[in-house]
């Protein structure tokens, strides 16, 4: 089956980080995009970071300098570092693999940023 299975989220206080882990099966892990998405309470979807299968990466400019986005090219895990977390980053957290028109969602994982 092709699947993303995402991992690593919970309750942590302001300053603090997660390591989001996003693990991939099924299909050729290395020919595809990797993006974080999240949705925090009451408002829409938006893409935090992507890394292209060369490499290169980009982030919404609220998480710049805070988070971390990584692709394991020996394996088939793409990651996302979040270091001094606010509580605006409360969310639920989505990982997405795209190709051109072809496109696999994980499951969400929820981050709560809170004292």
């Amino acid at each position: 089956d092709v699947q993303l299975q995402a991992s690593g989220g919970g309750l942590v206080q302001p300053g603090g980080s997660l390591r989001l882990s996003c693990a991939a099966s099924g299909f050729r892990f290395s020919s595809y995009a990797m993006s974080w998405l999240r949705q925090a309470p009451g408002k829409g979807l938006e893409t935090v970071a992507d890394i292209m299968n060369d490499g290169r990466t980009a982030y919404v400019d609220s998480v710049k300098g805070r988070f971390t986005i990584s692709r394991d090219k020996s394996g088939n895990t793409s990651y996302l570092q979040m270091n001094s977390l606010m509580p605006e980053d409360t969310a639920v957290y989505y990982c997405r693999a795209s190709q051109g028109y072809r496109i696999v969602w994980g499951q969400g994982t929820l981050v709560t940023v809170s004292s």
